[in-house]
């Protein structure tokens, strides 16, 4: 199984533990308490066909068999306020991926991705000199706006109106990440659970792409089986897509830690570093109202 670190960074506040409790538990931690260092790990599994445009695959029935790949996916939650900044680069080696999160209601939060945390990444990680970078052209980071669904809250609008204020633009994020050599961007609501499994799934895509290409082997193998049976309805041009993903994984509850019951304790100090070994499943669960925003370039 190929292991995958993805590291979350952010300023302090902006919902990047909610943003790993809602998608490693499904739940929305309701009280703050910041974080030192934690440190989750789940198995996500994607199609090669979500993974690879030029991947031979089946059209989607009952009988036919996609082949999936297995990840492991170590996901580490950073601290974003200023008295960590010394500590926290100490997780930043060996990173496959950068999640670099910010609020659409704190344009404070969002100007920083150019002022602090880009820079901080150029200068104590290999993000210049990554595969990724050197293949594509692009960091391997991933922009992820959170609290999407306060642009929809009258009580937010009026917030921002009177502090003189707006939410970012979707306009300015694209010209951002465009500018700025990101890879994408993808728009969330832990409250919601809004884009949050899409943010994941699309960083495992981005880094599962670089690496070796999917053997391809065994469905052409099906292929050929299949066209060679007097019952087989299968040819060359048929298209498989990949399944839906839900917008919460499921989650194996014997293996969850105090992650989520720490995160709901107001009164308690920041944690320290901490692991939690998570299982995800691929079962879909139901869609969330909303499409989430996800931009590639």
């Amino acid at each position: 199984m190929k292991s995958i670190k993805c590291v979350v960074i952010g300023d302090g506040a902006v919902g990047k533990t909610s943003l790993l409790i809602s998608y490693t538990t499904g739940t929305f931690p309701r009280d703050y308490v910041p974080t030192v260092f934690d440190n989750y790990t789940t198995t996500i599994s994607l199609s090669n066909s979500s993974l690879s445009n030029s991947t031979p695959s089946l059209k989607s029935h009952p009988h036919s068999l996609e082949s999936l790949q297995l990840f492991k996916l170590n996901l580490w939650d950073t601290a974003g306020q200023e008295e960590y900044d010394r500590l926290r680069p100490l997780s930043y080696p060996q990173t496959d991926i950068f999640l670099i999160c910010f609020s659409v209601a704190e344009s404070n939060s969002f100007k920083n991705v150019t002022e602090k945390w880009l820079p901080e990444l150029k200068t104590n990680s290999n993000i210049e000199n990554s595969e990724i970078f050197k293949k594509s052209g692009k960091y391997p980071i991933l922009l992820v706006g959170t609290k999407s669904d306060l642009r929809d809250d009258t009580v937010e609008q009026k917030k921002l109106h009177l502090n003189d204020s707006d939410f970012v633009s979707q306009q300015v994020i694209d010209k951002f990440v465009k500018d700025n050599l990101f890879m994408g961007y993808v728009e969330t609501s832990a409250a919601t659970q809004t884009g949050v499994r899409e943010v994941f799934e699309t960083a495992v895509r981005f880094v599962a792409s670089d690496m070796e290409k999917p053997s391809t082997k065994n469905v052409q193998d099906y292929i050929n089986d299949k066209k060679s049976s007097p019952t087989s309805n299968i040819n060359n041009n048929s298209v498989m897509t990949s399944k839906p993903s839900s917008s919460a994984p499921q989650v194996n509850k014997s293996n969850q830690k105090t992650s989520a019951a720490k995160a709901t304790t107001s009164n308690k100090k920041p944690s320290k570093f901490t692991t939690n070994t998570i299982a995800v499943t691929d079962k879909s669960s139901k869609k969330s109202k909303k499409k989430s925003k996800c931009v590639i370039f």
